[in-house]
């Protein structure tokens, strides 16, 4: 299947029905006064997240979704149908945009959360609302509303735990391949990895997290070499980022200049996932001599000036990357328990994450080349049946 990870749509609410003008005709009932019904609201339009999505392909071959129109009211007092509300499912990870005003709608990250993007019109009131002691036969209605209609963006970023980073041939698939069941191609020139994948590392009955690779960075990434930083995004979610380096580069480079650029890279897409934390693993030492592997790794690690955990691991091997998974774990469970009990812990990552729903609109901004606009703090789309009861004008 396709990957596709960003989509526009539009969403279009039903419009409300409109009320009915009508008097009652009965036999023996002279008079019987006005007796038109309500019109029936439009249908809203709901996305919710759905775990068996995982591409927003459906999205590019369908752009258009609309709820049903709510029914006219009729005479007798009888109110008219509501419109049949309209669920789209999208996979979980989803990030909704107004692309009008680029606020962000909603992030969907559970299963089954449900978010409402378009309002269904108002129903419109039947002249039955507008009798009184000196209006007695009011020909007064009120039509239905418009419902909202939005375009929308859709952007998927994958929900993982860790992410792999790393240049181009550097070893992530082949790692996400020995420490999972994720079955990535893995050969031996760069840019093998053309689209994200993820990969659930397991260590026992309930210890488990799971892993994100995507496309390897090269130095000019953020000026659109290579595959550029369009996959970056998916790393926004994850809490920790593996740096994985070659330490024995088929073409020779240096692997400190080529972690350095990877760091570059990271801080010109996003400060704030440049500012989470991040491991060194240093890949590929079966290609050293035994007696070489130490003194390599130390030099990398002196040159970089590292200050953070270093592991060394051989992926195709698999030697070192049980020791790796189970720091990895160790630490994520360490990390959920002080966000669970430590308040300042939890609003760090709070922040965190909406530092990074600003970047992603700041991204949206320059991409669109416009600026997003003030929300009306007065439009309030939340309505009820009560509302009218207090809109009613009476006419002499």
């Amino acid at each position: 299947m396709q990957f596709v990870d960003e989509a526009s749509i539009i969403v279009a609410a039903g419009k409300g029905g409109n009320g009915c003008l009508s008097f009652r005709r009965e036999k023996y009932v002279p008079k019987g006064g006005p007796d038109g019904g309500d019109g029936g609201h439009g249908g809203s339009v709901y996305l919710v997240g759905d775990d068996s999505l995982n591409t927003l392909i459906d999205f590019k071959y369908q752009r258009f979704y609309g709820a049903e129109n709510g029914r006219p009211g009729q005479g007798r007092q009888m109110s008219g149908r509501a419109g049949s509300d309209l669920v789209v499912k999208v996979p979980v990870g989803t990030t909704v945009i107004d692309e009008e005003t680029l606020e962000v709608i909603a992030d969907i990250t559970e299963i089954g959360q449900q978010v409402l993007v378009a309002q269904g019109g108002r129903r419109g009131l039947g002249n039955i609302h507008f009798k009184s002691s000196t209006n007695r036969a009011p020909r007064k209605t009120t039509p239905g509303t418009e419902g909202e209609r939005r375009n929308l963006r859709l952007e998927m970023k994958v929900m993982a735990d860790v992410g792999l980073l790393g240049m181009p041939n550097a070893g992530k698939s082949t790692l996400i391949r020995a420490v999972s069941a994720a079955k990535p191609k893995v050969a031996n020139y760069p840019f093998t990895t053309l689209v994200p994948n993820l990969g659930v590392v397991k260590l026992g009955t309930h210890e488990h997290f799971v892993m994100a690779d995507v496309p390897g960075l090269i130095e000019g990434a953020s000026e659109g070499a290579g595959l550029g930083l369009r996959f970056l995004k998916h790393l926004t979610r994850t809490r920790l980022l593996l740096h994985v380096v070659d330490v024995a580069p088929f073409d020779e480079s240096d692997p400190v200049e080529a972690a350095r650029a990877i760091a570059r890279e990271l801080e010109q897409f996003s400060p704030a996932l440049a500012e989470r934390p991040r491991w060194l693993v240093l890949n590929k030492l079966d290609l050293l001599p035994e007696t070489d592997r130490e003194t390599v790794a130390e030099a990398i690690v002196r040159d970089l000036d590292w200050q953070g955990p270093v592991f060394r691991i051989s992926a195709i091997a698999s030697e070192g990357t049980e020791a790796l998974v189970q720091a990895v774990y160790r630490w994520l469970t360490e990390q959920r328990r002080l966000e669970h009990e430590d308040e300042t812990v939890a609003e760090h990552e709070r922040e965190m994450r909406a530092r990074m729903e600003a970047e992603a609109v700041a991204r949206a901004e320059a991409r669109l080349g416009r600026k997003r606009k003030p929300r009306d703090e007065d439009d309030d789309d939340d309505f009820d049946d009560d509302d009218y009861d207090v809109e009613v004008e009476y006419v002499e």
